[in-house]
């Protein structure tokens, strides 16, 4: 069973930056890997995803040019680049990983991935 865990999460304040990183137990060769965040009171919405290459990334609108997502596959390890954040990012993130055969696919709904970490809180706050 492969495990995700997630660490980076924290209090910034607006306009800041963080950087959420994503370690897998195991090989993440053979999976695209997403982020999802769910904000309080809120159901769970996608943020981003990079393909199994880290060629290709797609974005939700309301972090596309702020966000960033890339990985390290001989560290098992994506990472979420967060710049100019705002209080409407504050959420719990998380992140998942959708199995392919295609080293390009992107994924941006819930049920096309396997596994998921915990989350890490991520406050934006003056």
């Amino acid at each position: 069973q492969v495990q995700l865990v997630e660490s980076g999460g924290g209090l910034v304040q607006p306009g800041g930056s963080l950087r959420l990183s994503c370690v897998a137990s195991g090989s993440m060769e053979w999976y695209a890997m997403g982020w999802f965040r769910q904000a309080p009171g809120q159901g769970r919405e996608f943020v981003g995803c990079v393909s199994r290459s880290g060629a290709t990334t797609i974005y939700d609108d309301s972090v596309r040019g702020r966000f960033a997502i890339s990985r390290d596959n001989a560290k098992n390890t994506i990472y979420l680049q967060m710049n100019d954040l705002k209080p409407e990012d504050t959420a719990v993130y998380t992140c998942a990983d959708a199995w392919t055969a295609h080293r390009e696919n992107v994924y941006n709904q819930e049920y096309q991935y396997n596994h998921w970490g915990q989350g890490t809180r991520v406050t934006v706050s003056a």
